[in-house]
């Protein structure tokens, strides 16, 4: 993102922030590490991270905006069990002054369509899958210009990731804290990362429940690619999460210390309607070493956590 610090830049940096605020997800948690066996309904993430700059008079406001979306997944690995779905999700994002705003509100398999690894709203699964990617910046509470080189502005960051399950044994709360900052990279590419502590309080009955567990690096970048004379445009979104430094692996040897999700996003939007299609490459989804043998209760089967998983979307913003 290419934005100052000061307060009389807001206004130039707000467009830039729609299109880059701190995942999240269509598509920004990852490593929710051991989902229940039988209620395995962790979403991962957005299917449109801050999707297209503001244009006048398309929103109730005219710095919150908010869409809603029905998406599809098919192969997704963040368990060891790839699951399909359909679901309903609100999303959120803005700048406000120091604050950055991006988040979104999962009802997974609302239409009570999926495969057999996915639970959701009718069959006992999770009824809401939730995150939220708070940015602060620190150099507009310092009132002037912290940037160094390329890094134009920092913040204190925040992600924070919740699976409400249907009972503890299959809920996640995780919450990620550190620094962000913005990368000025003197080309049509809007360039931002993030590094994070993981703190993490329920998650699938896992090891490394209530605990200080492990670090992430995420960076993200957008490129606009063109314009259309039907008022549409076309933008490519990416990020990559890194996980790092969990002690899953330590008592699990099903369990892996790091995972990677790099997410590739095609969005084709107006000024309400908005087309999403997405392709997300996983290793080690969720912490979940590929190939291992598992057995949840319902007979032996070998991980697949690593692969690519795809989505697409169609959605009304508002």
């Amino acid at each position: 993102m290419h934005r100052m610090s000061s307060r009389v830049t807001c206004s130039r940096s707000f467009a830039v922030s729609l299109l880059l605020a701190s995942v999240t997800g269509l598509l920004s948690s990852t490593v929710l590490a051991q989902p229940a066996p039988a209620e395995e309904s962790a979403q991962g993430e957005t299917l449109s991270p801050e999707a297209s700059p503001p244009k006048k008079g398309a929103y109730l406001s005219d710095w919150f905006n908010q869409d809603l979306t029905v998406i599809g997944s098919k192969d997704i690995s963040f368990g060891p069990q790839p699951s399909d779905d359909v679901y309903l999700e609100y999303e959120y994002f803005g700048r406000k002054g120091p604050f950055e705003l991006y988040g979104y509100v999962d009802i997974p398999k609302i239409f009570d369509i999926g495969n057999s690894h996915d639970k959701g709203a009718w069959d006992h699964g999770s009824p809401l899958f939730m995150e939220h990617e708070p940015r602060i910046s620190i150099d507009y509470l310092a009132g002037r210009s912290l940037a160094v080189g390329p890094f134009k502005e920092w913040y204190v960051a925040f992600d924070w990731i919740y699976d409400h399950g249907s009972n503890t044994r299959n809920r996640a709360n995780t919450l990620y804290s550190g620094l962000g900052t913005d990368i000025d990279t003197h080309s049509r590419v809007n360039l931002s990362a993030n590094f994070y502590g993981r703190y993490q309080w329920e998650n699938y009955g896992a090891s490394n429940e209530y605990s200080w567990d492990g670090y992430r690096a995420q960076l993200k970048y957008i490129v606009p690619i063109s314009s259309f004379s039907n008022g549409a445009s076309l933008t490519y979104i990416g990020f990559t999460n890194f996980d790092f430094g969990s002690d899953l692996h330590k008592d699990n040897p099903a369990r892996t210390a790091n995972a990677t999700v790099a997410t590739n996003v095609l969005l084709y939007s107006f000024t309400h309607l908005r087309f999403t299609l997405v392709g997300r490459y996983f290793h080690n989804g969720g912490n979940w070493e590929d190939g291992s043998e598992l057995n949840f209760g319902d007979g032996d089967f070998r991980a697949r956590s690593n692969g690519w998983g795809y989505y697409a979307g169609i959605g009304y913003q508002f």
